[in-house]
């Protein structure tokens, strides 16, 4: 015992770096990859969905994305998806927003309804295609 006491510095640094290593483990299941959203919506036809403000959705949004923005989401998601069963990727700027939407669209019953990790800025350093309105 008097060795943990004597010792506490070291004791936490090892608990933080095994924290630190442990990190990337536990958000790995935190959303998509661009390469993963791309494959989504060519093989299951997946409606991606950008839940930026208008303005932010007008300086460039991932091409064929929908703008239903965060906080009209339960009112407008069922008037752009109707079967709740289709592949939903939600999309925000950098990816916080559209966690939060994509766990909103699953308790609206959209079972498929996932996340693009990283947001619209992982997908442009993955040199993936974007379009303005």
């Amino acid at each position: 015992m008097n060795f943990l006491i004597d010792n506490w510095m070291l004791l936490a640094m090892a608990l933080a770096s095994g924290l630190a290593l442990l990190l990337p483990v536990l958000n790995k299941g935190s959303g998509l990859d661009p390469n993963a959203m791309v494959q989504l919506m060519n093989r299951e036809k997946a409606v991606v969905i950008d839940v930026c403000e208008p303005d932010e959705f007008a300086r460039g949004h991932v091409m064929g994305a929908k703008n239903v923005p965060l906080g009209q989401l339960e009112d407008k998601l069922p008037l752009v998806v109707k079967n709740k069963s289709t592949p939903v990727i939600m999309v925000c700027q950098v990816g916080a927003r559209s966690a939060r939407a994509a766990a909103s669209a699953r308790k609206l019953g959209y079972e498929n309804a996932q996340s693009l990790a990283g947001g619209l800025k992982a997908w442009v350093l993955a040199s993936m295609p974007t379009e303005k309105a």
